[in-house]
């Protein structure tokens, strides 16, 4: 919702400014729709060309991200340290056996079912039922280095694909400049065109063509940038909550107490998000 006062706030200052100083906003208006059909239309071209259609509805995603926000809130952090401890010391107390029906079907399971937010995110799910699946068929003792590094190099892959509607959108952000210009350049051969048209007409069209340069540079560093900086903020609040699964799973594996596996999992939470030691701590005891 912020972004969306910040968009109002942006729109507002810009035209009312040009308003107030004495800026008349109709030859602007008139022009807006044209110029924005022109931009607009070749920064949506330019996008279908560079991506497919899994790249244009991850895109879609991203801005309803960039409008709600980051999907998880201070609590689930907390509850994700709660739904990985509480599956790790199953595990190591209990053996595969126990801990296998759960991770096999999440759906299915009593303690999956304390915490529902996550059985809705996929991500989150393949990420810890598949990492406890690799304890689970191993035969041996697994080095904590090893599982950590395949724990570490699924987050990276994630996040980074995660990370291509800001790509795009940063790419789009980056062009837009150059597109209001052609739709500047094309106002001026409009103009050239009726050059024997009295002064005041040729003022007005030189004024249009003029808004194509404005309408690229406003789109590109009052709009699509800093929509691509909100989104990547985004998708980095919402990754924290991956970095639990990997920091419960590898201090559980090297056989740290329980203090020191909340707390290297709730050191990976950012400040605004992170709880306590001690509701942390309460939390699971309460849990048990």
């Amino acid at each position: 919702m912020i972004s969306v006062i910040g968009l109002v706030v942006l729109i507002v200052m810009v035209f009312g400014g040009f308003a107030i100083t004495g800026g008349s906003l109709g030859p602007v208006l008139h022009a807006l729709p044209h110029e924005m059909l022109i931009i607009g239309g070749a920064a949506a071209g330019a996008t279908l060309v560079a991506t497919d259609l899994r790249g244009i509805k991850a895109m879609g995603g991203g801005l309803v991200a960039i409008v709600k926000g980051p999907k998880y809130k201070k609590a689930d952090y907390s509850a994700a340290i709660f739904l990985t401890a509480r599956l790790m010391k199953m595990f190591r107390n209990d053996g595969a056996v126990a801990v296998e029906p759960h991770i096999e079907d999440p759906k299915s399971s009593s303690i999956f079912a304390e915490y529902p937010q996550f059985l809705k995110d996929h991500v989150f799910l393949d990420l810890l039922c598949d990492s406890m699946r690799l304890l689970v068929v191993s035969t041996g003792t697994l080095s904590p280095q090893a599982v950590d590094d395949v724990i570490e190099t699924a987050i990276d892959t994630h996040h980074a694909a995660a990370l291509k509607p800001v790509e795009r959108l940063t790419t789009m952000s980056d062009a837009l400049p150059a597109l209001g210009i052609v739709a500047a350049v094309l106002g001026v051969i409009k103009t050239m065109a009726s050059i024997d048209k009295p002064p005041a007409i040729l003022g007005g069209m030189i004024g249009s063509a003029l808004v194509g340069t404005f309408l690229g540079v406003l789109l590109s560093y009052g709009i699509v940038g800093p929509c691509a900086a909100r989104l990547k903020a985004v998708i980095d609040a919402d990754g924290e909550i991956y970095l639990i699964i990997r920091r419960v799973i590898v201090a559980t594996l090297k056989g740290q107490p329980q203090p020191l596996v909340i707390e290297a999992a709730r050191t990976a939470i950012g400040p605004e998000n992170q709880p306590s030691f001690s509701e942390v701590f309460d939390g699971l005891r309460a849990a048990k």
